[in-house]
């Protein structure tokens, strides 16, 4: 659920999950109501979108903070779930099945307690409404503390078995950094946006990215660069090899609506 502005879409960092493998099919829902935009991640070598961040919203597009704040330890796990189906509803019903896009979802590691049964709420959705699963990614922000990442290690790990893409978001920005990567490697390293601004401008920057990039290559671990608003770090980041960008330069998000990109050129 991370939005535009580093935080501003981020859940409280959560405890394990407690409850009883017995509520994954329980049809738990969120006790309060929410929605979701929807903002682009570029392919600038194809000059087109390869996926879809789902970012949580107020039901009438508010801001993902005033959602957040009513996430609890009681309500998380029915919230998780809820975003999870929420997201496929609205991506189906908006044409991304049919776009060939990918549809990104944050998740709480910390609200899943078995990933083998924590996992069939999503999967029904994905059934209902005919959404490929290996077009599913899930993302986890490196921004949230990993208390178990042997627990974190099995949630991959049961994602990548079911068809899923696995992402770790904001890297560079948190706790795990290169010891994450180190433990499991993911489909998709995605680029915090601190990194990313002004790095045209901006040696230290530039270096830091190419060795991410490096390691991301030698790994065969596809690298999105978050938060690019100016054709400057644009091109200095094509320069260095970066293909899927993200940011404000391409789209805003878009409340219940798949944005247009912005020309290329």
């Amino acid at each position: 659920m991370n939005g535009g502005t580093p935080g501003d879409d981020r859940v409280p960092s959560p405890a394990v999950f407690k409850g009883g493998c017995g509520d994954c099919s329980s049809g738990l829902a969120a006790p309060f109501p929410f929605s979701m935009a929807f903002q682009p991640i570029v392919d600038v070598v194809a000059g087109r979108v390869h996926a879809y961040e789902a970012l949580v919203r107020g039901p009438a597009g508010e801001p993902a903070l005033t959602v957040l704040a009513q996430v609890t330890h009681a309500n998380r796990y029915a919230f998780d779930q809820s975003c999870r189906v929420r997201a496929i509803e609205l991506a189906s019903r908006l044409g991304m099945v049919e776009s060939g896009a990918t549809l990104s979802i944050n998740f709480i590691p910390g609200a899943m307690y078995r990933p083998e049964n924590c996992v069939r709420a999503t999967l029904a959705a994905a059934r209902r409404h005919r959404f490929p699963l290996d077009r599913l990614q899930f993302e986890v922000t490196e921004g949230e503390k990993v208390d178990d990442p042997d627990h974190l290690t099995a949630i991959f790990r049961e994602y990548r078995a079911r068809g899923f893409r696995v992402a770790i978001d904001d890297f560079g920005a948190g706790y795990a950094g290169l010891g994450l990567l180190a433990r499991f490697q993911p489909d998709v390293v995605k680029l915090d946006m601190e990194l990313i601004r002004g790095l045209n401008d901006d040696r230290v920057r530039r270096s830091i990215v190419g060795a991410v990039l490096s390691v991301c290559a030698e790994l065969n671990i596809a690298a999105v660069a978050e938060g690019v608003e100016t054709r400057a770090e644009l091109d200095a980041l094509r320069d260095l090899g970066v293909r899927l960008v993200q940011g404000y330069l391409f789209a805003r998000p878009a409340f219940e609506e798949l944005p247009p990109i912005s020309a290329l050129a």
